[in-house]
């Protein structure tokens, strides 16, 4: 039997998702359930394209709400707060520096916590699963690190400077 995947996650992150699928079971849920059946009040259901539209947005939905209940189901909260200090986890803020270029800050996340939680600022968030994110994760302050990005075909050396709680 396969093992389940487990996602790493904030407590805060965690929360969050629990608040948007609860909006998505309390309130799109009945509210797609509203415009399905104001749809079939219209008449035959073969040429309605509001009927259809809203089995669509439906279907959508509902497998939005199983993948956050997956999800939920199967979460390892991470509490960046018992980790050292100038240890670099999941729910922290690293900067780091390239030689003599500016320092560059990032917060580092799981991939879902991302993908269902940040709305601004997506570019300063990186994935403990993407290159550069699996890279710092472990090292402290002062570590010279390399981040091979495989896409480009290219690395790159860093120097961690600061790493604090979110």
């Amino acid at each position: 039997m396969a093992e389940n995947k487990t996602y790493p996650m904030t407590i805060e992150g965690k929360q969050r998702l629990e608040e948007k699928l609860n909006e998505m079971i309390t309130v799109e849920r009945p509210k797609i359930t509203a415009a399905i059946q104001e749809a079939r009040s219209h008449g035959d259901l073969s040429e309605n394209s509001e009927y259809q539209s809203a089995k669509d947005e439906q279907a959508f939905a509902e497998g939005r709400i199983s993948e956050l209940q997956n999800i939920l189901d199967n979460v390892t909260l991470i509490d960046p707060a018992s980790e050292p200090a100038d240890q670099i986890t999941l729910g922290k803020k690293v900067t780091f520096q390239e030689d003599d270029d500016e320092p560059e800050t990032y917060y580092i996340f799981g991939a879902e916590e991302i993908r269902f939680n940040i709305d601004e600022n997506k570019d300063q968030y990186v994935s403990n699963e993407s290159p550069m994110g699996s890279a710092l994760l472990g090292h402290k302050i002062g570590d010279l690190v390399t981040i091979k990005v495989p896409d480009a075909g290219i690395s790159y050396e860093v120097k961690i400077v600061n790493v604090e709680l979110v």
